[in-house]
């Protein structure tokens, strides 16, 4: 996919997710009160330096992560595997997981160097689905330019997994949704 072909999927998603938030659909997170001075999220330009093709570091043991919720509850995530990288000049490591092992779908949360600044404090999500995020020769394409709000970001109505520890990137990643422009301070 070229370029510019990338850039015009990457918005036309956001097109599309900004209307479904708008919408009076009661599914929406943002707060009905909200809905009528929400004029869509704000995100980090697209950028071709933050979207990967990488290999998945599958993990052999499949180990149980409890991983906690913003509203005090836990649930069990297997480690499933892990993805590593380079921005700019750092290694990077993101663990994957998984909320049951017959699922096909990859669960990433993390923080970067932007979190509580410029993006949402408790972090970020990336759903990698392999029928799209997939080569053909089986790597993974991770795209942070997807990365988005936890629910629990816009409305308290909500409850999130926190990010841990281990999915706390020493690297800024201006990619993705930025801070909810319509949450107080």
């Amino acid at each position: 996919m070229e370029i510019s072909e990338w850039k015009a999927a990457i918005e036309k998603e956001r097109k599309i997710k900004d209307r479904f938030f708008r919408s009076r659909y009661p599914g929406s997170p943002i707060p009905f009160d909200d809905r009528t001075r929400f004029k869509g999220l704000d995100y980090f330009p697209p950028d071709p330096a933050y979207r990967f093709e990488l290999e998945l570091h599958e993990h052999e043991e499949k180990r149980l992560a409890k991983i906690a919720y913003t509203k005090g509850r836990e649930q069990d995530f297997l480690r499933w595997g892990e993805f590593r990288f380079k921005v700019g000049d750092k290694e990077q490591a993101i663990q994957a997981y998984k909320s049951d092992p017959a699922e096909e779908r990859l669960f990433l949360l993390f923080r970067d160097k932007t979190s509580g600044r410029e993006t949402y404090s408790a972090g970020r999500y990336l759903d990698l689905d392999p029928n799209k995020d997939q080569t053909p020769e089986g790597k993974w394409i991770l795209d942070f330019n997807r990365a988005y709000n936890p629910w629990c970001g816009y409305s308290e109505n909500y409850t999130c997994p926190l990010v841990p520890s281990e999915n706390r990137l020493e690297v800024p990643i201006y990619a993705g949704e930025r801070n909810y422009p319509l949450k107080e301070k």
